[in-house]
């Protein structure tokens, strides 16, 4: 017999009853997310549960692909409705029948917070749970800093709350955090657990808080605050778990709503939320796009050095079937060694099976012979950044690869329609400009050319995601959206030091706004030679009346190529950057402010971080109005995921639109007169939509 179905009245939730056990369905698409209808309509199904004659016990399962991933993040920025989260758990605590969660898919944030409320838990495995709050500004508010820590106790809830881990079935299980985990029918189980607790409360918050060692708990507080940069969310998020020791839970519970509340609707919070959504949207093809993507199982990448090992790593991981190849043997094996090295350092410390790495390599065929990018699907250019170079290399793709197979260039700013053109095919090609190190870094511009068909740009976008990528679709311009965004930031922290300022000055006040790095040390990690390189490319095409700094210059001129020389803007004796830069440098940046004609003065901290934000925004601008890049929150995505620039500030669009636009003039004509008569401004208004 069929069970009986109870609609609710809130559509997001239904009700079936399976004999004595209601079986209360979360129903809001696409990730159940914990909307306000979600929260009325459980509300109302656990009001059922508890007077309906015959009831035992209840379970709570999400319908689709997931339990629920997560509160509505739409909601935070305004008034919550009731009944709050908090209200609904209270409600299935205080319920006299006790309900089973069934987990799967994801049950995080809020979801898991409902989860954690319940009297047990029953997950499929492949599952995975988690507290992801602290990463978008707020902390959990719905009783995860002190049901958590009774399960795991404080120190492991720090660590895990304060990095946001996700944390899968197995290990969860381990953990307490979940009760039974099932390979099959997780419904059916929670129903069976269900009613083996008839009669019967099984609160987490009833149950005492574990015993920890002082010091595991102080080093997992420093760890987190280390990790976390002291940033407001992971120093409340501590004091809140820490909390779990010292208050009766009622009002652990109050204290950590009351945080919640003020901890969402700061600054950072909002900046955090537009980050989380401006990637979300970065992933969605455009309608000019809008199509199927080409199969890929076989990828072919030419070039086994640091960025064409890690994109082969990436590929392997992906499970995809990787051709590494090298025009000799030595450049292959020393391409197979990095990536043999990288797998048994992950064995080594425990973070890959020996099973799944010796899966992974055997995926992997390096080959000197041309001959096998007829088996590839994609063939990667990964060689040096030399448009002579990539065009000798895409001339011999296109003279070996199948017809119909992608061919991308992983280049950094050149031109994409130039390499395109040296084939028979350029509908085929696209630029993928992957970061260093291309296994580690997330982000992916997706570069369309002039003739990239349609379908090929959504092959490099569902290739990103394979390989758990943050694609973004930039138009065919020099530098793209990142590298030309850096350039100009670049420029205008260079004009700095002709003004005033010495390098340490520059990269502290900005490493204080919360890039992860100052310029100037940035450049010496990568080496000077590559932007060196990058202006003798230009130098044909520069604009005579254009300010140019030709301090970078003089540095390479004296074998100063930064940290693989020893010596840059700053010196590395020992290998460590030295504090300061030398007489060398400072003799340097003198000159070159006497040549301009500029009497040096001091810049202090708010005025370099403003001058190289505005250089940011204003290149943003340009580039939106060009069309390079298609959303303004594409540009924000870019300088987070690859540039360095602080998640919690949003990205430098957002931070544009936080000044307000007459305050945002007003500060660009400061910037024009700042960089002389060549300055380019760009139309602000477009970024304030």
């Amino acid at each position: 017999m069929k069970p009986k179905v109870h609609t609710a009245v809130h559509t997001a939730v239904r009700t079936e009853r399976d004999g004595d056990v209601l079986v209360i369905i979360i129903d809001n698409p696409p990730i159940n997310a914990g909307s306000l209808e979600v929260r009325r309509g459980l509300l109302q199904a656990i009001d059922m549960l508890q007077t309906t004659p015959g009831l035992q016990a209840g379970v709570l399962i999400g319908s689709g692909n997931t339990f629920m991933a997560g509160s509505d993040l739409r909601e935070f920025g305004k008034p919550l409705g009731p009944p709050e989260l908090p209200t609904v758990i209270a409600a299935i605590e205080a319920c006299s029948r006790p309900v089973v969660a069934a987990l799967h898919g994801a049950a995080l944030g809020g979801g898991f917070e409902l989860a954690l409320g319940c009297d047990a838990r029953v997950a499929m495995l492949g599952t995975v749970v988690g507290l992801p709050e602290v990463g978008l500004g707020i902390i959990p508010g719905a009783g995860g800093t002190q049901r958590v820590p009774r399960r795991v106790g404080v120190a492991r809830a720090i660590q895990m709350i304060c990095s946001g881990e996700r944390i899968p079935s197995g290990k969860a299980l381990e953990l307490r955090l979940i009760d039974a985990a099932v390979d099959t029918d997780v419904r059916g189980a929670a129903i069976a657990h269900a009613r083996s607790l008839a009669g019967r409360k099984c609160r987490i918050r009833d149950e005492e808080v574990p015993e920890d060692n002082p010091a595991a708990i102080e080093s997992a507080v420093q760890s987190a605050l280390r990790a976390g940069k002291h940033r407001p969310a992971v120093v409340a998020a501590v004091e809140a778990i820490r909390a779990s020791l010292q208050l009766p839970i009622d009002d652990a519970l109050a204290d950590e709503r009351v945080v919640f509340q003020q901890l969402r609707q700061s600054a950072e919070a909002f900046a955090l939320r537009h980050q989380f959504f401006a990637e979300r949207e970065a992933m969605k093809l455009t309608q000019a796009v809008m199509t199927a993507p080409r199969p890929v199982q076989s990828v072919a990448i030419i070039g086994a050095g640091t960025m064409g090992s890690g994109i082969a790593i990436s590929a392997l991981d992906a499970g995809l079937d990787v051709i590494l190849l090298e025009q000799d043997e030595a450049a292959l094996r020393r391409g197979r060694e990095r990536i043999g090295e990288h797998y048994g350092s992950r064995v080594a410390s425990g973070k890959l099976k020996v099973s799944a790495a010796q899966d992974n390599e055997s995926r992997l065929t390096p080959s000197t012979d041309w001959a096998h990018l007829r088996r590839a699907d994609l063939v990667i250019e990964a060689v040096f950044e030399d448009m002579a170079v990539k065009q000798s290399v895409f001339a011999k793709i296109d003279a070996h690869a199948r017809p119909g197979a992608v061919m991308a260039t992983n280049t950094s700013y050149l031109d994409v329609d130039a390499i395109a053109r040296i084939t028979s095919r350029p509908q085929d090609v696209l630029g993928l400009h992957f970061f260093s190190p291309a296994h580690v870094m997330k982000l992916l511009e997706v570069v369309r050319g002039a003739e990239t068909a349609a379908d090929v740009v959504a092959t490099g976008m569902e290739l990103a995601k394979r390989l758990h990528k943050q694609p973004v679709v930039t138009g065919n311009a020099f530098g793209f959206i990142g590298n030309r965004i850096y350039n100009a930031y670049r420029k205008q922290c260079e004009f700095m030091l002709e003004d005033g300022a010495w390098p340490e000055q520059v990269d502290a006040a900005l490493q204080a706004f919360g890039m992860a790095m100052g310029p100037f040390a940035v450049a010496d990690l990568s080496g000077l030679d590559i932007a060196w390189r990058m202006r003798q490319a230009q130098a044909a095409t520069r604009n005579p009346n254009e300010r140019y700094v030709a301090i970078l210059d003089h540095l390479c001129e004296q074998g100063r190529l930064g940290r693989k020389t020893g010596t840059g803007y700053y010196t590395y004796p020992d290998g460590k950057r030295s504090a300061a830069t030398d007489e060398t440098v400072r003799g340097i940046i003198e000159q070159a402010s006497v040549d301009r004609g500029i009497e040096r003065r001091l810049l202090n901290n708010a005025e370099i971080q403003r001058r190289a934000l505005l250089a940011m925004v204003n290149e943003a601008a340009r580039l939106l109005a060009e069309g390079v890049a298609g959303r303004a929150t594409d540009i924000d995505v870019v300088m987070v995921q690859g540039y360095g620039f602080p998640r919690w500030e949003g990205g430098p669009v957002f931070w544009a639109r936080q000044q307000g636009l007459a305050a945002l003039q007003a500060a660009m004509d400061e910037l024009a007169h700042a960089n002389g008569g060549d300055f380019v401004r760009g139309d602000l208004a477009v970024l304030m939509a």
